[in-house]
């Protein structure tokens, strides 16, 4: 019996065999198995601190499309400011469009009111004079649907030039206390220290008195009254308040990130008020200039009833309107009050309704 490990072929490995007796498996074949980048972690020497991080880096890749996604289907196309978004959000409030048709209306009829009217605001007329008395006043005749004034014209024709003389009284008087309360607010939020406390304490003088006494304070004391007395008196009643409003802005503004960065460029602090600052305060003052506005046609209208307004009685104006005319001849034709004070009341609502709602869509916190 032949000793097998004598045999010829036994006990030496075959070529091409492997350590391991498996054919086709040598070091190469190892080796290339090592660099295939078939195993489950992609990389048989990565370390597990390697690998976690690797998966994390591949998670917040994930998540990083996914807010890039809903961030692309939520984004308006074009981007939407926030005086895009305020106009966008005022067209579609009910309570805006009320106020803006009637502050079109008023600002239409008062703007071509020579147009409008049928008749000139003083010409007599003798089929009206004619039926004047003491205690008759003609009403709505053919070619006179508001019938006669006391003095025989046209009341429509007066209404109608009457809402010329209210959009310039309150226009005016509006412009004027706006310019001087943002002058003063200005100069206090941009400097502070002493002059803001000056500034502020005078504010705080007028503000403590209502407005309307106030208003009637300052008339008496001109020489002799007049339309001009009256705006003037109004405007600086609203003076306070635009600059009250504009300081407070001012301040908040002085700590953005804007503005400490402009400091930082060595910006000159004149161009930063002016360029960086008040332009940013101003939208809070602009819609409250539409709430003054309201408030100044009431006031004007009250300067007027109580016999502090322009003497000519031939100026159509409804304050003067409502208080010579409407208030001496009320038992005899209730109508010479009630136009005037209908008319004052629905134009002061519409500009609160609309600066209302100007308020409510510019606030910030209000976006949705």
């Amino acid at each position: 019996m032949t000793d097998p490990t004598t045999r010829p072929g036994v006990g030496k490995p075959r070529t091409g065999d492997t350590p391991t007796g498996q054919p086709g498996e040598g070091p190469a074949a190892a080796g290339q198995a090592g660099q295939s980048g078939d195993t489950p972690t992609g990389q048989s020497g990565d370390s597990p601190a390697q690998r976690r991080e690797r998966s994390l880096g591949r998670l917040g890749d994930r998540k990083r499309a996914r807010l890039d996604e809903l961030a692309r289907a939520t984004a308006d196309p074009g981007g939407v400011s926030l005086y895009r978004d305020a106009l966008r959000r005022l067209r579609r409030n009910p309570v805006a469009i009320v106020g803006a048709v009637i502050v079109g209306l008023f600002v239409l009829v008062a703007l071509f009111a020579p147009l409008i009217a049928p008749h000139d605001p003083v010409q007599r007329f003798d089929e009206l004079t004619r039926d004047l008395t003491v205690d008759s006043i003609p009403g709505a005749t053919a070619g006179h649907p508001f019938g006669s004034d006391p003095l025989g014209r046209d009341f429509l024709s007066r209404m109608i030039h009457g809402s010329r003389q209210t959009l310039f009284v309150g226009v005016l008087a509006t412009l004027i206390g706006l310019t001087l309360g943002v002058l003063l607010g200005a100069i206090a939020g941009a400097f502070g220290g002493w002059v803001d406390v000056v500034l502020m304490r005078l504010t705080d003088v007028m503000l403590a008195l209502p407005s309307l006494l106030l208003a009637i304070t300052l008339v008496a004391m001109a020489s002799r009254s007049s339309q001009w007395t009256v705006i003037f008196a109004v405007a600086i009643v609203s003076v306070p308040i635009f600059a009250r409003l504009l300081r407070g802005s001012m301040l908040a503004q002085r700590e953005s990130d804007h503005v400490l960065a402009a400091r930082a460029l060595g910006v000159k602090e004149r161009n930063i008020v002016l360029r960086h600052m008040l332009p940013n305060s101003l939208t809070a003052v602009i819609v409250q200039a539409t709430l003054t506005f309201a408030v100044s046609i009431l006031d004007a209208a009250a300067l007027s009833f109580l016999g502090l307004g322009d003497p000519d009685i031939n100026r159509a104006e409804w304050g003067l309107m409502l208080g010579v005319d409407g208030q001496r001849y009320f038992e005899v034709r209730p109508e010479l009050a009630y136009y005037p004070a209908l008319a004052i009341i629905v134009v002061a609502l519409g500009f609160t309704l609309l600066g209302e709602a100007m308020r409510e869509a510019i606030d910030p916190k209000n976006r949705r």
